[in-house]
């Protein structure tokens, strides 16, 4: 159907960068939003940053100014600039597609990538 693929964590010192991908492929019509939610233990999972309609985008307030999100809509990918990283930014990272799909009618579904770790620590 649809699969979102992940990549980009990993372990990284405060201060550093990390640049996370998400690649959606399937059948796809058209993808009306696409970004990027995080999740650390205890805590519910949040909007970290996002396109809606591949033009608007929507940034939490932690990371104003440190993350850019950026696709590229030839590839159906979103890209997630991440700097001067903080310790609390440790989270799973998960790729999020809202989607024009035909399954088998006309339908908008959201998908879920499985999430990549994230880990800011020195």
């Amino acid at each position: 159907q649809v699969q979102l693929v992940e990549s980009g964590g990993g372990l990284v010192q405060p201060g550093g960068s990390l640049r996370l991908s998400c690649a959606a492929s399937g059948r796809i019509l058209s993808i009306v939003v696409m970004g990027w939610y995080r999740q650390a233990p205890g805590n519910e999972r949040e909007l970290v940053a996002n396109f809606t309609r591949g033009t608007i985008t929507a940034y939490a307030d932690s990371v104003k100014g440190r993350f850019t999100i950026s696709t590229d809509n030839a590839k159906n990918t979103a890209y997630l600039q991440m700097n001067s990283l903080q310790p609390e930014d440790t989270a799973v990272y998960i790729c999020n597609a809202r989607v024009l799909t035909m399954a088998p009618m006309l339908t908008v579904r959201d998908y879920w990538g499985q999430g990549t770790q994230v880990t800011v620590s020195s």
